[in-house]
C-alpha cells in the first residue's frame, strides 16, 4: 500500500518537528483532537501500485495515466445537454488507504487532461468502522462543456453518509476506517484520443464541531506580501448568469484565477475569445465558465475549480489545512492560498456571506492577515487586511450562529493549494496530521 503525504513508515512518532520547533506558538497537535490526511497519487510508481483495467501509467514525471485498452463500453446521457453517447471506458483504483482515525468527511481532487469526446468519473469507495461498504460518485468532469457537462451527483444518502456537493459526510455515529478511489477514465466509441489524469488525491479528516479555536502566534510570514494580481468578482455582476448567477457568485473562480495568473498562467487570446471584448478582465468569465458545476448549478464546487486551476498545467489541490500557522507556512514558502470561511456582518465588517473563498497572500507586521478579497466592486479595492483572530476563527471553526439566530456551518480549514509541478514545497508541520503533500513533486 501506497500512503502518500505521511511522513514515514507509519504515524509519527509523539514530539516536535523542526518546522513546528521554529514557530513560536505553533501548536503540534489539533487541540480537539481532530485529524486530517492528504493521500494523492501523481508518478509512474503510484500509479503502477493501483489496480488497472484498461489504464496505462506512462513512464516520466507528471504523464500520468491514460486509456490503453477500453474494458469494456456503456452508454452516458447528459443529463444537461439531453444528449445520450457510447462510450469506451478503463478504470484505475488507489491501493486501501486505512486510517487510523474515524474520518467523517472526504473531499477528492483530480488533475486531468479531457480533449473534446472524452470525460472522467471518481468514485469513492468507503469502509466504515462496522465493515459496511458503499461506493460514491464524487464528480463527473471534463474540461470542455460542448458535448459532456461536468456535475456532481445529486441525490446520494444513506443510513451512513451523503455526498455535499463535493464533499462525502458521514452520517451521526458512523466514520469511515480506510477507503479507496476508482477513476474512470471515458471515450468516444471507436475514438483514438484519451483522457489524461495526472494527479488524484484525497482529504480524509476528522474535525469535531468548534466554534472557535486557540488564537495562534504570529508567526514565519508576518510582513510578507505576495504580488497577486487582484480580480473582483463584483465587475461581473449581471455577466453569464447561466454560470451561478453572475459576478456577484463568482468568488471561487475569482480568487483561483488570481492564484493561476501568479504563477503566469491562464487562458490564451483565442480561449477567450467567446467572451465579450466589452468585459473587463475576461479571465474571470473563463474561470467561471470552466468550473461551473451544472448539478450544483454553481461555481463553488472545490475540486472542479482546481481541475480547472490543473488545466494550464499546475497542480492543484483540496486540502484541509490544521492552523493558521499552516497557513502561514505556505505564504512564507511563496505560496498563495485560497481559504473557505462563513461569517456575519459584525465579524466582517463590510458583508456578511454563509460561504465564501478569497484569496490570502500574505501578513502584516503584526500578524493579522492579507487578503484579495474578490467580493469588492473594483479591482483597486480587492486589497484587504482582516484582523488575525478574526479570520482564524471564521476559516477554521465548523459551527456559528447567524444574524438571525439560525445555525450556520463553515469550512474548519479547507483551502485550494495551487502550484507549479517543480516548486517545491515546505515540509508538513504536523507529520501526525498531513495536510499537503509531504514529498515535493512527482
Amino acid at each position: 500500500v501506497v500512503v502518500v503525504g505521511v511522513a514515514g513508515a507509519g504515524p509519527a512518532a509523539a514530539g516536535t518537528t523542526d518546522t513546528e520547533a521554529a514557530m513560536p506558538g505553533a501548536a503540534a497537535k489539533n487541540a480537539d483532537g481532530a485529524r486530517v490526511r492528504f493521500d494523492r497519487w501523481t508518478t509512474w510508481a503510484d500509479f503502477r501500485c493501483g489496480e488497472s483495467d484498461g489504464v496505462l501509467p506512462l513512464p516520466g514525471p507528471r504523464l500520468g495515466v491514460v486509456l490503453a485498452e477500453p474494458a469494456g463500453t456503456t452508454s452516458y446521457t447528459d443529463p444537461y445537454l439531453n444528449t445520450t453517447a457510447e462510450y469506451e471506458y478503463a478504470t484505475w483504483t488507489s491501493p486501501i488507504q486505512r486510517l487510523d482515525f474515524g474520518a467523517t468527511q472526504l473531499t477528492a481532487h483530480w488533475n486531468a487532461d479531457t480533449p473534446v469526446g472524452t470525460f472522467l468519473k471518481v468514485e469513492l469507495l468507503a469502509a466504515m468502522e462496522d465493515g459496511h461498504r458503499d461506493t460514491w460518485v464524487m464528480g463527473i468532469w471534463a474540461h470542455d462543456d460542448s458535448e459532456i457537462d461536468r456535475t456532481s451527483v445529486n441525490g446520494q444518502s444513506n443510513a451512513y453518509g451523503e455526498i455535499d456537493t463535493d464533499t462525502w459526510n458521514a452520517e451521526t455515529g458512523h466514520s469511515m476506517r480506510s477507503y479507496q478511489l476508482r477513476l474512470t477514465l471515458l471515450r468516444r466509441t471507436g475514438s483514438r484520443v484519451t483522457p489524461r489524469v495526472w494527479q488524484i488525491g484525497a482529504t480524509a479528516s476528522m474535525v469535531p464541531a468548534r466554534t472557535t479555536v486557540p488564537a495562534s502566534t504570529p508567526g514565519p510570514a508576518t510582513g510578507i506580501t505576495l504580488a497577486v494580481k487582484p480580480y473582483a468578482q463584483n465587475v461581473h455582476s449581471g455577466q453569464y448568469v447561466q454560470y451561478g448567477g453572475g459576478g456577484e457568485a463568482w468568488c471561487s473562480p475569482t480568487s483561483t484565477e488570481m492564484v493561476v495568473e501568479f504563477w503566469g498562467k491562464g487562458p490564451t487570446k483565442e480561449q477567450l475569445a467567446w467572451v465579450d471584448p466589452s468585459y473587463a478582465d475576461p479571465s474571470v468569465d473563463e474561470a467561471a465558465r470552466y468550473s461551473y458545476d451544472y448539478g450544483y448549478q454553481g461555481t463553488g464546487n472545490w475540486p472542479f475549480t482546481c481541475a480547472y486551476a490543473a488545466s494550464y498545467g499546475l497542480d492543484a489541490m483540496v486540502v484541509r489545512l490544521n492552523s493558521l500557522t499552516e497557513l502561514e507556512v505556505l505564504v512564507a514558502a511563496g505560496f498563495p492560498v485560497v481559504t473557505s470561511q462563513s461569517f456575519t456582518l459584525a465579524e466582517n465588517g463590510y458583508y456578511a456571506s454563509d460561504g465564501h473563498l478569497w484569496c490570502v497572500i500574505g501578513f502584516t507586521d503584526t500578524g493579522d492577515v492579507i487578503v484579495n478579497d474578490p467580493a469588492s466592486n473594483s479591482d483597486s479595492d480587492v486589497y484587504t487586511v482582516y484582523p488575525r483572530r478574526m479570520f482564524e476563527t471564521v476559516w477554521l471553526r465548523t459551527d456559528y450562529t447567524k444574524a438571525d439566530g439560525t445555525p450556520g456551518s463553515g469550512s474548519g480549514g479547507v483551502a485550494y493549494l495551487i502550484k507549479p509541478h517543480d516548486k517545491a514545497l515546505p515540509a508538513v508541520v504536523d507529520p501526525r496530521n498531513p495536510s499537503w503533500p509531504s514529498e515535493h513533486w512527482g
